[in-house]
């Protein structure tokens, strides 16, 4: 059966539909001797798919995962600079896994990996309005602070979604904040916090839609359950 080439590789788990278009419109992938172009199709039983000169297989048995991410690792499985990447930390799980989604280097926390890309691709798409719960230490704070946290802020040409936000404990100038969001741009939190004139010094991630982070011990990864990877599916 014929099959959009973008599909094709996020099913064989090269990478999301996304990033598979990009791949596709840099001439990488060709379709029994000829150079796809974006948005051609191809039938994995009958022509010869390669990438980068070398045959398109089939992705191995879907592994899914959560790390507790510890603060100074980036959220990438290579670094040119030689900095720690998250990749480290999974490297026994026995599969190539990929980070779904970011946390920035000095954010903690629950980092879901998987080498579905069709999963990741749904759990990134803002239209899904995943749930991501983080738990935010600041300091100068002054009451009443957080209610600027609710109103959305521009990133990327576009104003994001109202984040949710919940005051746990403040003491003086320092405070705890619960904050949901529904789609996670780029360094939305300590931006919204920098607009709020608070000051960022702890960030933890701990769920993420039904899978919470629990007490995973900081550094260290397990398999999702069948009743987690369900509920992300769903």
């Amino acid at each position: 059966m014929r099959e959009r080439l973008q599909k094709l590789l996020s099913r064989c788990g090269v990478a999301s539909r996304r990033a598979a278009e990009t791949i596709n419109a840099a001439g990488r992938v060709r379709v029994t001797g000829e150079t796809a172009q974006l948005g051609d199709s191809a039938d994995p039983d009958t022509d010869r798919v390669e990438l980068d000169g070398a045959p398109l297989t089939e992705a191995p048995a879907p592994v899914y995962l959560m790390l507790h991410k510890p603060r100074g690792f980036l959220t990438t499985l290579h670094d040119d600079r030689g900095r720690r990447t998250v990749a480290e930390l999974v490297a026994d799980c026995g599969e190539r896994v990929y980070p779904v989604g970011r946390l920035d280097r000095y954010s903690e926390g629950l980092l879901l990996l998987t080498n579905d890309g069709e999963l990741a691709a749904r759990l990134t798409h803002p239209r899904h309005g995943i749930e991501k719960v983080y738990l935010v230490w600041v300091s100068r704070y002054i009451p009443g602070a957080e209610t600027a946290l609710t109103k959305p802020i521009g990133i990327g040409g576009r104003a994001t979604s109202p984040a949710q936000v919940r005051l746990l404990r403040h003491d003086g100038e320092t405070a705890l904040l619960e904050i949901t969001l529904r789609e996670g741009r780029n360094r939305q939190i300590r931006r919204l916090c920098e607009r709020a004139g608070l000051t960022v010094t702890r960030l933890r991630r701990i769920r993420e839609g039904a899978v919470s982070l629990g007490d995973l011990p900081c550094g260290k990864w397990r398999y999702l359950t069948a009743e987690e990877i369900a509920s992300l599916k769903n």
